[in-house]
């Protein structure tokens, strides 16, 4: 989808009748699914027997025709990379992975593997908490698009081909690698404690309004401490907590060693005010903010056009999709988001175009089942 939104020409191959995400929730009232078109949309949408030989020949045929092919194919000899680079030896060839060794994984396994849910959720502690965004899942799909042009790149400069693998663990080991968090681990000892919703070595949390909506606040820097402290009147209250207890809460890590105390303090001058008093306030007084609010809260700001990032696309059955353009601006604007295809819809005009194949060709093809359409 990402390559897509940045001009490039993708067709997707599924089996026919659709592999096992082409119904995935959430669904549209006729049983489309959002999941399936708004991630496939932009893209030309191919399906063939991949049990049958005409089949696997089909699309080895494309593979070798277009030159780049992204997969997660596990075990399947006709779709080894030497064998599709003897058909083409400058294919760049990316494949994604469960695991490094081949064997499958999603995102909430590899994040129960990290550690994340463990140290997600209430100070209580108790069971892990999966969160609901799949984080590596997002993240892996953006180093596809990294790993493709490096290869298309790489074939420019030297015109070699490229193989590269990238495993939906190691991205998720890599994340947490590379924050730092497994380097803490070793030097705890222990478990990071779970901290609900204040923000992790630094001051943010949650307050609630006099109307019961609730805001975010955070304060990572000086600049934004001593704006907060500001807006809320409270600069000394907190140059007498600093006296007293012998801190510095320009200081990040006093801000996060004091939270409880600093929340305690700040909570009232929230609960005096509406939400829409403490946005006018914190926005004034540039305070680093934000409200928590719904998804329906979104979807209303979109039908303002409060988010050019957002569009309305029609699905093939007519329905309309809510997704999202590139969030890449060029100039200052963003590109088309894209239209999805029904499963299998350009098929024919693809082999026709890619393969060069007869309106006979096709036809027989179809007869045996071989390919399907719309």
């Amino acid at each position: 989808m990402t390559l897509a939104q940045l001009g490039a020409d993708v067709i997707r191959v599924d089996p026919v009748g659709g592999g096992s995400d082409h119904l995935r929730w959430p669904l549209a009232p006729d049983g489309e699914s959002y999941y399936w078109a708004s991630l496939n949309k932009g893209k030309s949408s191919v399906a063939v027997d991949l049990r049958s030989d005409e089949g696997r020949e089909l699309v080895v045929g494309l593979v070798a025709a277009i030159g780049v092919l992204v997969d997660n194919v596990v075990g399947r000899r006709w779709m080894a990379h030497p064998v599709l680079a003897e058909r083409r030896p400058d294919l760049v060839h990316v494949r994604v992975q469960g695991y490094p060794d081949g064997r499958p994984a999603v995102d909430y396994t590899v994040n129960a593997e990290v550690g994340i849910p463990q140290i997600t959720g209430s100070e209580d502690g108790g069971a892990p908490v999966n969160h609901v965004l799949p984080a590596w899942d997002l993240v892996t799909g953006l180093s596809v698009s990294t790993a493709v042009l490096a290869g298309l790149h790489h074939r420019f400069r030297t015109g070699e081909g490229s193989f590269v693998e990238i495993a939906l663990s190691d991205v998720a080991l890599a994340g947490v690698a590379n924050l730092g968090w497994l380097s803490e681990a070793v030097d705890r000892g222990r478990e990071r404690p779970r901290h609900g919703n204040h923000v992790y070595g630094s001051f943010g949390v949650d307050f609630a309004c006099s109307d019961g909506e609730r805001v975010m606040v955070v304060a990572l820097t000086p600049g934004q401490w001593s704006a907060l402290m500001a807006v809320t009147g409270t600069a000394e209250v907190f140059t007498a907590l600093e006296s007293a207890l012998a801190a510095d809460l320009t200081q990040e890590a006093e801000r996060y060693r004091l939270r409880e105390t600093i929340a305690a303090v700040l909570r009232p001058w929230f609960a005096a005010r509406d939400v829409k008093q403490v946005r006018d306030e914190l926005e004034a007084a540039r305070v680093l903010w934000g409200r928590y609010q719904g998804m329906p809260d979104v979807v209303t700001a979109h039908r303002t056009g409060a988010h050019p990032v957002l569009a309305d696309v029609p699905m093939p059955h007519g329905e309309l999709l809510i997704t999202a353009r590139s969030p890449l601006r060029w100039a200052g604007e963003h590109g088309e988001a894209g239209t999805p295809s029904a499963l299998g819809a350009d098929t024919e005009r693809i082999l026709a175009d890619v393969l060069g194949l007869t309106g006979a060709e096709i036809g027989g093809l179809r007869d045996r089942k071989v390919i399907s359409g719309v």
